[in-house]
């Protein structure tokens, strides 16, 4: 009796030991289940925490750089500066999109001055510092715009440093984000610019002109000179521009640099007799007046 009692009690603690090393293993792995569990969680949340970021900056990048390839300011290749040497504000171009002309009105009076030049072509270099002051007078009064269209013919003549692309380039970054002082960059790159079959100058150099241009906040342009940002758009406008037609000409396309229209007419004076392009403009600008001012018709005796 005495060993069937011990016998009892022993296989009644091995019954409790089983259950107790059961519910062990059930803890332990409800443990583990829990552990998986917010694992998962954190990772889920983890993911979507990522996409909500991913989607913000994607807004806020979109929102701040130009909705394409081209800059702002520029939907016709070219930026138009008006009076007081203010830009006309006009979308970017996107990926793919035909230029947009721009559409002025000679019966206005205000002459349209529209200018195809390469910031390495030592001959708009001559245009520019012959006819720059009096140019700048027309603007400040309101009497001409000028819509300038830099292009990058001549790459080729800046030891490999492409000049041309990066110059236009960086034009076209001071047109997206800081129109109103393209005119006075545009003559500071005149000012400073470097002999043909240079190296050309530097970004470094290039980005100290843009503040020179009375840009406070350069920072988003200097990063635009540094990537080269618009020179996929410099390259699409210097092609148009070679291959034609241009708008509102009978000239069919761009066969030097600087190309000059004025209402359309192509000035082939002199680069260096400030006399001879005023002549020309105001010559060009009556014409404009005459056709949109007919002589009135004697009235019948």
């Amino acid at each position: 009796m005495t060993t069937g009692g011990s016998d009892d009690r022993q296989s009644k603690n091995q019954r409790r030991e089983a259950a107790r090393e059961k519910a062990k293993q059930l803890r332990e792995e409800q443990r583990r289940k829990d552990v998986r569990n917010r694992v998962i969680l954190i990772s889920s949340l983890s993911v979507v925490v990522i996409a909500i970021v991913v989607g913000i900056t994607l807004v806020i990048t979109s929102t701040l750089k130009p909705a394409g390839p081209g800059p702002l300011n520029m939907a016709s290749d070219g930026i138009q500066i008006g009076q007081d040497f203010t830009a006309v504000t006009t979308p970017a171009l996107a990926s793919g999109e035909d230029p947009v002309p721009t559409v002025n009105d000679p019966a206005s009076g205000t002459v349209d001055i529209r200018m195809y030049v390469d910031y390495m072509c030592p001959y708009c270099g001559q245009f520019e510092t012959t006819n720059n002051a009096q140019i700048g007078e027309w603007l400040q009064s309101g009497a001409a715009t000028v819509e300038i269209h830099p292009l990058s013919i001549l790459d080729r003549s800046s030891l490999g440093t492409k000049y041309s692309t990066r110059s236009a380039n960086a034009a076209a970054c001071v047109a997206n984000y800081a129109p109103d002082q393209f005119w006075a960059f545009n003559g500071l790159l005149y000012s400073n610019q470097p002999e043909e079959n240079s190296s050309g100058l530097d970004d470094d150099t290039i980005k100290g002109l843009v503040e020179q241009a009375g840009v406070t906040d350069a920072g988003d342009i200097d990063s635009c000179i540094d990537d080269t940002q618009f020179k996929g758009w410099v390259a699409d406008a210097t092609s148009r521009a070679l291959q034609g037609p241009l708008p509102n000409t009978d000239e069919q396309a761009v066969t030097g640099t600087p190309t000059v229209l004025v209402n359309g007419q192509k000035y082939s004076g002199s680069l260096t007799d400030p006399d001879a392009f005023s002549a020309f403009v105001v010559q060009v600008a009556g014409e404009a007046y005459s056709t949109a001012t007919p002589t009135p018709t004697p009235a019948a005796g």
